[in-house]
C-alpha cells in the first residue's frame, strides 16, 4: 500500500513537471524585467525533478540458519525524484529545504532497497545573467531499507554537493532549468542485531535534473538619483550663477560621476559649474544635471547606477528696481537685549539708495546699512524686522529678517527621594514586604495616585553578609535579596494597591544595607542621571513572592524575639 502510494505521488509530480513545459515555452514573449536575473536574483527557488542514486556499501547480513553471515551490496537507484525548496536571505545566501524518493515504489525484500532522503540546511548560489552556479550542504535524515530483506528504518543522512542552473526568459525570467545536481550523500543505518540486521554506512552519489521555478525577487541596489540646483534663481546680465549636482542614494563604496550642460556652461564635469550670463537673453534658461556610479571606469554599468538627469531654471532679467537682502546678529536674543540689523541694498544701475526700517515689536533706529534693534518690551517669540531700500528714482525693494526673543529657561523637574522600608526583621523570609513597611508602599502609592503622569524607581539593597557565599558541603548558591525586595516593593504597589505596572522600574544599588528605597520621577525628569549607582532588573528572571503571613510556630517565636 505504502509503495503503491508513493509511486502515485512521484509520478503525478513527474506529469506536472513535464506539463510546465510547453506553457513555460509559449511565455517567451513575456516581456523582459528592467533588471536581469543576476542584477535581481529570485527571493525563492522550487526545484522539481529526475534524481539517479548510486549507493555503495557492503552490509554482513545473518542469515536465517542463525549461523552463516552473507555480504551483500547495494545497486543503484535508476528511478528516483528530488525537491526542493530555497529561500535566499540576499543575493547568494540562503536555507534549503530537500526531500528526495529513490525506488520506493519495489519491494524491500530485494537486494536494491529504496529511500526516502529528508534534509535542510544551507545554500550558496552565484547569479549571473545566463547561468546560477550553486553549492549547499544539509542535514537530515533517511528512510532506507536493507540489501538483502532488511526492512525500512530511519537515519541519519547528510548531503554536500552544488549544480548548475540555466536562466531562461520564460514566464517573465521565472523559470530555470537545473542542468545537473551533483551530490554527495552519507546514509547510516542500523538494523540491529539477529538476522537479517546489520548496519550500513553508505556512501552514495546522486545526480539529479529538472526544472527550476522562481518565486519573487531580491530588490537591487536603490537608484541613482541626483538632485539639480541653481544659485542665484534669478540674475541680471553679467551677474554669476553657480549651477550643482547632488546625487542620491549612492553606494559610499562605488566613484560618483557628475556633469552639468545647458546654457550659459556648454558641458562641465564635476558637481559644481559657473554659468557666464553675460551673453544669455533676458528670459528662462536651463541646466541639465547627470551623475553615474560604478567602479572607478565602468561608472553606469548597471541600469540602477544611472541617474535620470534633472534640470533646474534660472532667469536672467532685465534691470530691474533695487533689491536687498536683510540680517540679524545675533538672531537669538534674551528679554531686552539688542541685536544688530544688517541690509545689503544693490540698485542694477548703481542708483545711490536710501535706507530704513521697521519691526513688528520693539523698537528699531538707524540709518544707512546697518541699524539696531532693541527688544525692550516686546513679547517672546519670533520678531520680524523689515529692512527697507528706495533709489533716487523711487523705486523700492524690502527684505526681512527675524529675531527671536528667548523666553526663561525654566528649571528641568528631577526625581526625588520618597521614603525607604527595611527588610532585617524577618531573617525567616528576608525578601518578603512585611506590614511594618505598608504604611510607606501606601504612601508611594498615594503619591503616585495624585501625580498620575509621574513614575517610580524602586531600588533593592542586601547587606555584604547575604552577599557572601555560604560555606559548607550543602551551601545553597547565594540568592539575589537585593533584586528580590525590590520586585517583591513593585508587586504590592502593584497587586495591592493597584499601581500601573509600567509606572514602576526596579534596579538594585550595591549599597550594603537590608532595605528598598524608593523614588518618585516627575514628568519631564531622567530617572538615569537622578538615581545612581543603580541596575535594572531583569523581572523575567526574578518573580514576586506572594506576601504569605508566617505559621503560627514562626510567628510565635518571631514575636517572641522581638521582645
Amino acid at each position: 500500500m505504502q509503495s503503491h502510494l508513493l509511486k502515485t505521488v512521484c509520478g503525478v509530480a513527474v506529469l506536472a513537471a513535464l506539463a510546465a513545459v510547453p506553457v513555460a515555452l509559449t511565455a517567451q514573449s513575456a516581456p523582459k524585467p528592467t533588471y536581469s536575473y543576476g542584477d535581481a536574483p529570485s527571493r525563492g527557488d522550487i526545484f522539481l525533478g529526475y534524481s539517479y542514486l548510486a549507493p555503495h556499501d557492503t552490509v554482513e547480513v545473518l542469515q536465517p540458519d542463525g549461523v552463516t553471515t552473507l555480504p551483500f551490496s547495494y545497486k543503484a537507484n535508476t528511478w528516483g525524484l528530488l525537491g526542493s525548496g530555497a529561500y535566499y536571505f540576499n543575493k547568494n545566501v540562503g536555507l534549503q529545504a530537500e526531500i528526495g524518493a529513490h525506488d520506493l515504489w519495489i519491494n524491500s525484500k530485494n537486494s536494491n532497497s529504496g529511500f526516502l532522503t529528508t534534509s535542510g540546511g544551507i545554500i550558496f548560489r552565484f547569479p549571473t545573467s545566463e547561468v546560477t552556479p550553486f553549492i549547499h550542504g544539509l542535514v537530515g535524515g533517511v528512510r532506507g531499507g536493507g540489501p538483502d530483506h532488511e526492512p525500512y528504518t530511519w537515519g541519519t543522512a547528510l548531503t554536500a554537493g552544488g549544480g548548475m542552473d540555466i536562466e531562461t526568459p520564460a514566464f517573465n525570467h521565472h523559470l530555470a532549468i537545473r542542468l545537473f545536481q551533483a551530490d554527495y550523500e552519507y546514509m547510516h543505518l542500523n538494523w540491529g542485531p539477529g538476522i537479517y540486521g546489520g548496519r550500513a554506512n553508505i556512501d552514495a552519489a546522486r545526480l539529479s535534473a529538472g526544472l527550476v521555478f522562481h518565486v519573487g525577487s531580491i530588490k537591487p541596489p536603490d537608484q541613482l538619483t541626483v538632485a539639480c540646483a541653481v544659485n542665484p534663481t534669478s540674475v541680471f546680465p553679467g551677474d554669476p550663477v553657480t549651477a550643482t549636482a547632488t546625487p542620491g542614494m549612492a553606494d559610499p563604496k562605488l566613484n560618483v560621476l557628475t556633469s552639468i550642460t545647458g546654457d550659459g556652461v556648454g558641458t562641465a564635469s564635476g558637481a559644481t559649474a559657473t554659468v557666464n550670463t553675460a551673453s544669455l537673453a533676458p528670459g528662462q534658461h536651463t541646466v541639465t544635471c547627470n551623475a553615474k556610479e560604478g567602479k572607478p571606469g565602468k561608472e553606469g554599468v548597471k541600469p540602477w547606477q544611472i541617474a535620470a538627469p534633472t534640470t533646474a531654471t534660472f532667469t536672467v532679467k532685465a534691470f530691474e528696481p533695487p533689491t536687498v537682502s536683510c540680517s540679524a546678529n545675533p538672531s537669538t536674543i534674551k528679554p531686552g537685549d539688542s541685536s544688530n540689523i544688517n541690509a545689503t541694498g544693490m540698485s542694477p544701475q548703481n542708483r545711490p539708495l536710501t535706507y530704513t526700517y521697521s519691526a513688528s515689536a520693539g523698537t528699531i533706529n538707524g540709518s544707512g546699512a546697518s541699524a539696531t534693534y532693541s527688544s525692550t518690551g516686546a513679547p517672546t517669540g519670533p520678531i520680524s524686522i523689515t529692512c527697507n531700500v528706495t533709489d533716487d528714482k523711487g523705486q523700492t525693494a524690502s527684505g526681512t529678517t527675524t529675531v527671536t526673543i528667548e523666553a526663561p529657561a525654566m528649571e528641568k523637574p528631577r526625581a526625588s527621594a520618597l521614603c525607604s522600608i527595611t527588610f532585617s526583621r524577618d531573617t525567616k523570609r528576608p525578601g518578603r514586604v512585611d506590614n511594618e513597611a505598608k504604611a510607606c508602599l501606601d504612601e508611594v502609592a498615594l503619591t503616585l495616585q495624585r501625580q498620575s503622569d509621574s513614575k517610580a524607581v524602586v531600588v533593592g539593597e542586601s547587606s555584604s553578609a547575604e552577599k557572601a557565599p555560604a560555606k559548607g558541603k550543602h551551601a545553597k548558591p547565594v540568592a539575589d535579596l537585593a533584586a528580590q525586595r525590590a520586585v517583591n516593593t513593585k508587586d504590592y504597589l502593584v497587586s495591592e494597591k493597584g499601581i500601573d505596572p509600567s509606572r514602576i522600574s526596579v534596579a538594585t544599588r550595591p549599597t550594603d544595607s537590608q532595605q528598598v528605597e524608593n523614588y518618585l520621577v516627575p514628568s519631564g525628569a531622567d530617572a538615569s542621571t537622578d538615581v545612581t549607582e543603580t541596575t535594572p532588573v531583569d523581572e523575567s528572571m526574578v518573580k514576586a513572592q506572594k506576601r504569605t503571613p508566617l505559621p503560627e510556630r514562626h510567628a510565635a517565636k518571631a514575636k517572641k524575639a522581638k521582645k
